[in-house]
């Protein structure tokens, strides 16, 4: 067990180094010698150009920058993710890790089973860590926007009452209201300072957070600048709705909360048990691994504790 914990701590080391040297360093050279061409008295100019190509930056490097904007296919949902999870990485950076860990999953399973067939089905479940962990990233980024989405939209309403133009009001939830919803209206109030209209800076804001409340807000701004009305106290009503949708979505995550939990202890007993068994019974699990029935017991059990956990998933996923 020794041997095989050095070993894996040479090839995770061999391969970060990799990481490093491919995809970190490239990109932050490029960067550096971005912003050294553009000199300290260029900040307005670089803000206005990292707004206008946001969208066309999939990575530092320029091979792979042009690689993943001839394939829009791959490139597009990828950049919608990582935009929306707000990490500061690139599609690039996402992709090279993907494939560096599947290669490390790989050599690993193959070389404790001798199962080529182990290491293949190993390398994509290895390689899907990093899509999982911007996804997850993701869900907590947008669970918190829409916690402080009422705050925000009460600000905006109190400042149009107070006699503010509606950008002013963008200006003050990006000054006063954190992470992330201040960076998004920064970003929709930049966009429209530049010159952007604001109609379209609204709806990017729509685009980069997928949540109802967030496009119920758009709509009403964009109805009410084109057919008029009180815009500060349609904005109270929707912030009143969007209140009473997030008390229901906290009761519905309590009634379901035995099933949730149900559910993980059900994912992760399988695994936990196999680990355990290793240190315990190293020689039965040996066997699991080198006979050939074994290879096709845990390939069936496997598939059917992934189809298990997808079916609670969806069991306790109640839309509200």
């Amino acid at each position: 067990m020794v041997i095989v914990a050095l070993t894996f701590i040479l090839v995770l080391g061999i391969v970060l180094g990799a990481y490093f040297a491919l995809v970190v360093r490239p990109e932050s050279f490029e960067r550096s010698k971005l912003l050294s061409r553009l000199g300290p008295k260029s900040a307005g100019v670089a803000k206005a150009v990292a707004l206008e190509r946001k969208a066309q930056r999939l990575s530092d490097v320029r091979a792979v920058q042009a690689m993943l904007s001839r394939a829009k296919g791959v490139s597009g949902p990828l950049d919608r993710l990582v935009t929306q999870s707000g990490l500061k990485i690139t599609v690039g950076t996402l992709i090279m890790a993907s494939v560096l860990l599947a290669v490390v999953g790989y050599g690993l399973v193959k070389w404790v089973t001798y199962y080529t067939a182990l290491g293949l089905v190993a390398a994509p479940l290895f390689g899907a860590i990093p899509f999982l962990l911007v996804r997850y990233a993701r869900t907590k980024r947008l669970d918190l926007f829409e916690e402080q989405f009422p705050e925000s939209i009460e600000l905006i309403a109190r400042a149009l009452r107070a006699g503010h133009a509606f950008p002013t009001g963008l200006q003050m939830v990006a000054d006063e209201i954190p992470k992330p919803v201040g960076a998004e209206f920064k970003l929709v109030y930049d966009q429209q300072a530049f010159g952007m209209p604001i109609s379209d800076a609204l709806k990017g804001l729509a685009d980069r957070v997928p949540i109802l409340d967030a496009r119920f807000f758009v709509t009403a701004v964009l109805t009410q600048r084109e057919t008029g009305g009180n815009l500060s106290e349609v904005l109270d009503n929707l912030a009143n709705v969007i209140r009473e949708r997030f008390k229901v979505k906290r009761q519905v995550r309590v009634v379901t909360a035995h099933g949730r939990i149900t559910g993980w202890i059900l994912a992760a007993l399988p695994p936990a048990l196999g680990v355990i068994l290793v240190f315990v019974s190293p020689e039965h699990m040996k066997t699991m691994v080198t006979d050939p029935l074994g290879v096709k017991m845990l390939v069936a059990g496997g598939t059917m504790q992934a189809i298990g956990t997808v079916i609670i998933r969806k069991l306790v996923n109640i839309r509200y």
